[in-house]
Parts: C-alpha cells; structure tokens; sequence
C-alpha cells in the first residue's frame, strides 16, 4: 500500500522546459508528488527528485492539498507579467489516479480556473486513468481550450500487464475517452511509449477518438535510449522475446497502420533533443 501524505505546496505551477516548452506549453502543473501507477519506463523514476527521495517509486504519494487556491493565484500573477498560460496537467504524476477519488484535487483545481477561463489559453489533461470521465461536464465549460489526453501504449492487456502491471486495464481507458469524445470535448490517445501492439491496434483506438499521437524510447532525446537500459526496460523486451519493438525504428511497422486509419498522425521528432517520453 502506498503511502499517502497531504502537504501544504509553494507552489503548484512549474514553467515548462524540454520536450514541455518544445510543444509550446507554458507551464506543468502536477496535482500530486508521486504515482501510484508506477509504469515501468516511467522517467521521473530517473528524476533528481525521486532519486533523492529514497522511496521507491510508486510506493508514495504526496497530496498537495492547497493546489486549488495556488493556481488560481498563480495564473492571475502570470498573465499579469503577460505571459500565455498554456498548461500540461501533468508530466511528473497522474492527475486521476485512484487517490484522486477521494482527495478531488484536480477537481478542485479545475473548478478554481473557470473564474479565470479568460487568463487561460489552453490546458490539456494528461492521464491513463477512466476516473477522468469523472470531470466531463466541467471540461464542457473549457470550450476549445481544453484537450484530454489518455495514454494508452498498447491494445495488448499482456504487455500492458508486463510493462505496467499497476496501471488502469485498456478497455476500462478506451471505454471512458469514447464517452468523453462523445461528449462533445477534444480527445487523443497518446501511444506513449509504443509497447508491443497488434495490427488491429487502430480500428480499436479510431472507436475511441478521432487523433493519436505515436511517441518511443528513441523518437525523442535525439535517439538515445541509455536512460531507459538503466532502468532495465531494454532488458524486458529481451526476456519476452521482442527485442525488434525496443529497436528505434520500431514504430515503422505501426505508423503506416495508424495513418491509413488516422490520417496525420504526429510523432515527437526527433529534433527535440531534450523530450522525455511523456
């Protein structure tokens, strides 16, 4: 059982760097210190943070309880510098994991913007939870400015359960996005980091939303996949006998199948030498 502590935050925005910045948001904005999803690959498990911690990942979260009152706060000292707020929830945690149920944070934290919707230009929530449809009718009142993103690497429950274990099942993700896109409320699936998939992989994601998009271990940090090979995921697809998806062209035997389903389908490039797989 994690462990799970409410603390009273600095702050709660964090100007955006690397691969963040890269696609033009302003600022990240995590609910929660810590994850109780625990994704294998997950980089912040390589982070200074959690490293100096001691804890092992997964194994403890931090509830930041004035989250609510720090945004709006924040937003409105931000946009009074004329900064855009362009912001990722979130990019060191899930805003929807189980805990999120009870402690209603990023609820809280939603609620706090709508007074301030015309200092925000755009927020897009970044989860692999179904608890997300949860929050459908406030997304509603974000109009356009709003974007759901659910990470779903795989139409495979096997990997999933290898590289994930801890995580939401598929079907319970795709079920909830498909509500929240029929919803009337911009949706993707975010492939992120490609695992091990089937060719039926975008017939079953098209039922869900309209846009994907495909990211690697190696589409982002310029190719280089050392960080993961520490943490041992390399080593994974060797042990199931599938090394060829841990390759860095890997994502060319499913990109063709996305895009005859899709269309246009984007990929982190290779050009953002400072991405982290999100």
């Amino acid at each position: 059982m994690p462990d799970f502590k409410n603390i009273v935050s600095k702050t709660i925005l964090t100007p955006a760097r690397g691969c963040v910045a890269y696609h033009d948001f302003t600022f990240s904005l995590n609910p929660y210190t810590g994850c109780v999803f625990a994704c294998k690959y997950c980089y912040v498990r390589e982070m200074p943070q959690a490293k100096f911690r001691g804890e092992e990942w997964g194994s403890y979260v931090d509830i930041k309880s004035n989250a609510s009152v720090l945004v709006n706060n924040e937003i409105k000292k931000a946009r009074g510098k004329g900064q855009r707020i362009s912001i990722f929830m979130s990019t060191a945690t899930d805003p929807y994991q189980w805990k999120e149920s009870k402690e209603r944070i990023t609820e809280a934290i939603l609620e706090s913007m709508l007074p301030i919707l015309d200092d925000i230009d755009f927020l897009m929530i970044h989860t692999r939870s179904p608890l997300v449809k949860r929050d459908i009718e406030l997304f509603k009142k974000f109009g356009d400015k709003i974007l759901v993103s659910m990470t779903i690497e795989t139409d495979s429950e096997k990997y999933r359960k290898i590289f994930t274990p801890s995580a939401p099942p598929i079907a319970a993700r795709l079920k909830a996005l498909k509500e929240i896109t029929e919803a009337g409320i911009p949706t993707r699936i975010s492939i992120s980091p490609m695992l091990p998939m089937t060719k039926k992989v975008a017939k079953i994601f098209k039922e869900a939303t309209d846009t994907v998009v495909l990211d690697t271990y190696s589409l982002c940090n310029d190719g280089k996949s050392d960080r993961t090979e520490e943490m041992g995921i390399k080593k994974i697809y060797e042990n199931i006998n599938l090394p060829q998806w841990y390759e860095r062209d890997a994502y060319k035997k499913i990109l063709p199948i996305l895009e005859k389903e899709f269309g246009q389908v984007k990929t982190i490039k290779d050009d953002c030498n400072k991405c982290s797989s999100l």
